[in-house]
């Protein structure tokens, strides 16, 4: 069943992602369909195997005790073996590959192999699923400059294509199977992505910046050009995941900077140990898959934090996902509340003025910690062009104020993901 997981795992996924069924359900079905079947039978190893061991009634209780206390022990290792070993340094498919060779010589040296039409068709299609997946992953390395990466926190994926808007060749960096997360030119330094160019807003709402905190690193695209643009002034980057990192360096251009100082942690942990009053800007851009923002980054509390460490006028530029109407409106709208319990002033930005409001999207959200309001226009043309994405009045919502203690990211999304499928 390994073997068959690894020949058909691609085709199943893609199958249940094209089914215009909730994202909780697909999870659920993919789960079953690839690992509930292989599961079944290994949880049949341990029964098996009481029965061969026991040799008399008196000696049951002991040999069930010994081989279930093995059986957990095994859980337990492989659970953190797999976790914190297997698949960020080898991956989920090489880690597939191990588990199924291992079966194999295990039940080789268990018992002598015999020349049936089961144990040849176990080994064929065990071969033909790797063979497969590595003449796949050969193809688009040789087509698209593809790399697939399983980190400690995400599937990352680096490919070679051409933007949609532009038509000029790129880099890009995808966690899910959804949206591009970060890209790159391959023929310049400027801002491949729409949404990165807002945060040169800082200029606008907080002249004068001297050190500006990001949250959410990924390909360091706006980390590259804010340390080119703006030579006097310093950043510091957290970035959960370490190996983030070094793709940047490897894929996207990153470079050693004395201006540039990355954190690899969590960015709540990071806001709730900041000095007070330590940062003109804070520019968050942390996210999972499908727009979700880690909620514990989306809080009342969060955002409580990310007001101390600012100074008296300083602001906060977020990028973040979602609609504002419609069923899949939720996140939006709580999180502008959130941050509207903290900040005097927050200005949502739609990126794409084309694009109906029920439609999930990038926003910026802007909120500003100064109770005297920042002006309406600039002198820079192309920061008119930006305000000009000012949106004139977003609804206040129904939607609760997110907590610590309960803040349904993920569940709000969820309305949002089954809409991209329609």
């Amino acid at each position: 069943m390994v073997s068959l997981t690894i020949l058909l795992g691609e085709l199943i996924l893609a199958f249940i992602s094209k089914t215009e069924i909730g994202l909780e359900i697909k999870s659920l079905v993919a789960a079953l369909l690839l690992f509930a079947p292989a599961s079944v039978l290994l949880g049949c190893v341990t029964p098996f195997a009481v029965k061969l061991k026991t040799t008399s009634l008196d000696d049951t209780g002991k040999t069930v005790g010994r081989l279930y206390a093995l059986s957990t022990v095994g859980s337990i290792a492989g659970t953190f073996l797999a976790g914190f070993v297997l698949i960020p340094f080898l991956g989920s498919t090489k880690t597939l590959y191990l588990i199924g060779a291992s079966l194999i010589g295990l039940s080789v040296l268990l018992a002598p192999f015999a020349i049936k039409r089961l144990n040849i068709a176990i080994l064929v299609i065990f071969v033909c699923g790797v063979g497969v997946s590595e003449l796949k992953s050969l193809f688009l390395l040789e087509t698209f400059d593809f790399h697939d990466f399983d980190t400690e926190y995400s599937r990352v994926q680096i490919f070679k294509t051409t933007d949609n808007k532009s038509d000029r060749p790129i880099r890009a960096l995808a966690i899910d199977p959804y949206f591009i997360q970060s890209k790159m030119y391959l023929d310049s330094d400027e801002l491949a992505s729409e949404y990165a160019r807002y945060y040169h807003l800082i200029r606008h709402f907080k002249p004068n910046f001297q050190k500006t905190l990001l949250i959410g690193g990924a390909g360091y695209s706006f980390p590259k050009d804010y340390l080119k643009k703006y030579p006097e002034a310093d950043l510091d980057v957290v970035e959960i995941d370490p190996q983030m990192t070094e793709i940047a360096r490897k894929y996207f251009r990153l470079e050693e900077n004395p201006r540039l100082s990355i954190y690899h942690e969590d960015g709540r942990v990071f806001l709730n140990r900041a000095a007070p009053n330590r940062y003109d800007a804070v520019l968050m851009d942390a996210f999972g898959s499908l727009f979700t923002v880690p909620f514990q980054l989306t809080t009342v509390e969060a955002v409580s934090r990310i007001s101390l460490v600012l100074k008296d006028d300083g602001i906060v530029i977020f990028n973040i996902g979602g609609a504002l109407a419609g069923s899949s409106n939720g996140f939006l709208q709580a999180e502008l509340k959130t941050y509207r319990q903290i900040f005097p002033h927050v200005f949502l930005f739609k990126i794409n003025s084309e694009t109906p409001d029920d439609r999930q999207q990038n926003f910026i959200i802007i909120a500003c910690k100064s109770q005297t309001p920042p002006p309406a226009e600039s002198t820079a043309p192309e920061l008119n062009s930006l305000l000009s994405h000012l949106y004139p009045s977003p609804p206040f919502s129904d939607f609760p104020v997110l907590t610590d203690d309960l803040a349904p990211v993920e569940y709000y999304n969820s309305f949002a993901f089954s809409h991209l499928n329609r």
